[in-house]
């Protein structure tokens, strides 16, 4: 279920308060290799993917490398395919700006604070 714009930039707002207190721990959490989209990771997860397809009718195919009635070649291809898909979907990312890339001072990590407390507070008293 995809986020609405408020949601969104909520979310963004706690990105950016939690780069500004603890880089270093954010830079952690977000990870380093799959929040980043990257066109090679793409043609590489669609490389391994048709190598997968190839790997899979081929088993299929040559009787010969059957383990007994397990076509073998084709479980291998299976798992390359899914690993492919995985590889080139996990490399498409939100196109939105880093939070990285964005600087916020100690007066505004204090006044976001506030506001979210404050937002807390007044869905409570609505209810």
């Amino acid at each position: 279920m995809p986020l609405s714009e408020h949601e969104q930039r909520l979310l963004e707002q706690i990105e950016r308060a939690l780069y500004a207190e603890d880089p270093k721990f954010a830079s952690t959490v977000r990870g380093k290799g799959l929040g980043k989209p990257t066109r090679r990771r793409r043609l590489q997860g669609a490389a391994i993917f048709v190598v997968g397809l190839v790997l899979l009718v081929v088993g299929v195919a040559v009787r010969q490398l059957w383990l007994g009635n397990l076509p073998v070649l084709s479980i291998v291809g299976f798992l390359a395919m899914l690993g492919g898909a995985v590889l080139a979907v996990t490399s498409i990312g939100s196109g939105g700006q880093s939070a990285e890339g964005k600087s916020s001072t100690g007066k505004e990590r204090g006044g976001f604070t506030n506001r979210m407390e404050e937002r807390f507070r007044r869905r409570f008293e609505q209810e």
